[in-house]
């Protein structure tokens, strides 16, 4: 039993779950304790062991990190948007705690490259002032219909 079984395993029983990029990204990182950079699967370490799970944990957090580099800016408005409704129903608190505490800046993988990371960043606070503008403009266009 090697970590690539363990990464499939992964894959198809926990991960495609999540349809996007943006929420498997957050749940990896969700997956590792954020002293020590190791990553923790019950499930997986029971079928495996903690230290293949935990090298297929950290794998697929780096996959999905590529994953979401490579969207598009309209993808991650949508992507943030639809995770939004999912884990906040007040926006405008999602949107504030997310500009002042950049939570996403502890979702990525302890590897990735800098710059890669900052590229990252600055794409999901372009995101958020978008998905802002959007929430603000909605309720204006339905005051006027």
């Amino acid at each position: 039993m090697d970590v690539a079984s363990a990464a499939s395993d992964l894959r198809s029983r926990t991960l495609s779950r999540f349809e996007r990029p943006l929420d498997r990204l957050i749940y990896l990182a969700s997956t590792r304790d954020y002293n020590t950079g190791v990553y923790y699967h019950d499930g997986l370490a029971a079928a495996f062991n903690q230290d293949v799970a935990c090298e297929a944990l950290a794998g697929c957090h780096r996959e999905s990190f590529r994953q979401l580099i490579s969207e598009s800016l309209e993808s991650l408005v949508g992507q943030l948007e639809a995770y939004m409704e999912s884990v906040h129903p007040n926006s405008r608190m999602f949107i504030s705690a997310w500009r002042k505490l950049e939570p996403y800046r502890v979702a990525i993988p302890v590897e990735a490259d800098p710059l890669a990371a900052e590229f990252l960043f600055a794409n999901l606070r372009t995101a958020l002032v978008i998905l802002e503008a959007r929430l603000t403009v909605r309720p204006a266009l339905e005051q006027v219909a």
